[in-house]
């Protein structure tokens, strides 16, 4: 299984690049975000929850989302975790994933913890104008979350912005390829989606030699 980490700050198109990289490979690919693995807070009285502070990195269960990766690459399924940004509290589900042949994480924290460093063939850091990100993020959170355009800036100014300059923009220093203008970049969706083609030949070539 190849594993294709992708980083960057909120709104930097990261789960769009997931999704072009996916529709470009002739191969079966899952999308897991890393946000699906945010720490379970049902135990908290409601207004406790409501003002977690969803950009530090100490937020997401990253012991879960590495064992799960471990269990993909041993060839067993995991089940789809996932998160309601209305309650702040965990939904998962029973739905089962299958170890496909090219994982894609992607998240704001995905390059923070090591061991999972270690385990991904190419770590893609999204390299975008902050500016940009924070307006992609306006229109998601009031589109699709529900938000009010002050609560977004509010967020914005108290969490986002000191986390990304003092950890996210740093994730680039371990990147192995830096993308650029967003998700959409067809120069890198063209250069990722060619080198996960011949990592995927090298993989099965090796298997093939080995007598796996």
């Amino acid at each position: 299984m190849i594993i294709i980490g992708i980083c960057g700050a909120s709104g930097s198109g990261k789960s769009t690049l997931a999704e072009e990289i996916k529709a470009s490979l002739d191969c079966d690919a899952v999308i897991i975000g890393q946000d699906c693995y945010y720490i379970d807070q049902s135990y908290k009285p409601f207004e406790e929850r409501v003002v977690t502070d969803y950009d530090d990195p100490d937020i997401f269960d990253h012991d879960e989302l590495l064992a799960d990766m471990d269990t993909l690459a041993s060839g067993k399924p995991i089940t789809r975790k996932g998160y309601d940004y209305a309650n702040h509290v965990r939904a998962d589900s029973d739905e089962l994933i299958e170890p496909p042949d090219v994982l894609i994480l992607e998240g704001i924290h995905a390059f923070h913890d090591p061991r999972l460093m270690q385990r991904m063939n190419l770590k893609v850091y999204m390299h975008v104008d902050p500016d940009m990100c924070l307006l992609r993020r306006v229109l998601r959170d009031t589109k699709k979350r529900g938000r009010s355009i002050e609560s977004v800036a509010e967020q914005y100014q108290k969490t986002v912005k000191p986390w990304y300059d003092e950890v996210v923009s740093r994730y680039i220093r371990s990147a192995d390829f830096a993308v650029m203008h967003g998700g959409k970049n067809k120069g890198a969706i063209d250069a990722i989606s060619a080198y996960i083609t011949v990592a995927l030949w090298a993989e099965k070539a090796k298997k093939r030699d080995s007598g796996e």
